[in-house]
């Protein structure tokens, strides 16, 4: 888990810096295990599974950095086939700008939150846009008010888990409504009592 995801971004000036800070060793036999992949499993599949949203990053022809928010209905990021993941690339701005990056340069990383429970994921991969009907219609979340335009195809060759730490929990309104919901209902039970015994006063 994650060997090949820190061989690929550790570069020659981030181990002259672990060297320095003592940690070195400790990053160089976790990247012993690297090979051509890590390979997805169902912990990683289920967690992608329950994200409506993350944040894609990819870098443009002249070399800058671009993050672009994604977001849908939990599950509109899905896995396709081994490592393999994808999502419907949906009508917005038309800037294009993610779909012209990863034409010129497939490098993408992927940072995934799940603020409630303080757990983040962050992938690497080649990506590919495609405008094949099939595709689309395969990671086109039903009844959704969304305009598919392409597909986004991602091969993750690498990932990591990150500690909890400094992640301020996050709640969104679904998430609040759950849990309310039993001390809504206790109100609403609470009031069907009083006006109850205010008829029996009567």
């Amino acid at each position: 888990m994650a060997q090949t995801f820190l061989h690929t971004l550790f570069d020659p000036g981030a181990r002259a810096l672990q060297a320095a800070a003592g940690s070195r060793a400790s990053y160089a036999r976790m990247e012993a295990g690297a090979g051509p992949v890590d390979r997805l499993t169902d912990r990683e599949l289920d967690f992608i599974s329950a994200r409506d949203s993350f944040y894609m990053a990819s870098v443009s022809e002249d070399g800058w950095p671009y993050v672009q928010h994604r977001g849908g209905p939990a599950g509109f990021l899905r896995h396709v086939t081994g490592n393999r993941i994808g999502f419907a690339d949906y009508r917005g701005n038309r800037q294009y700008l993610s779909t012209a990056h990863v034409a010129a340069d497939d490098r993408v990383a992927l940072f995934l939150m799940d603020y409630p429970n303080r757990r983040r994921l962050k992938m690497i991969g080649h990506a590919r846009a495609s405008e094949d009907p099939a595709d689309i219609a395969a990671l086109m979340p039903p009844d959704y008010a969304a305009e598919p335009e392409r597909a986004f195809l991602i091969d993750v060759i690498g990932f990591d888990w990150n500690c909890p730490q400094h992640i301020t929990p996050r709640f969104t309104g679904v998430e609040v409504r759950r849990a309310s919901q039993p001390l809504i209902d206790e109100i609403a039970a609470l009031r069907a009592r009083i006006t109850q015994l205010e008829g029996q006063e009567s």
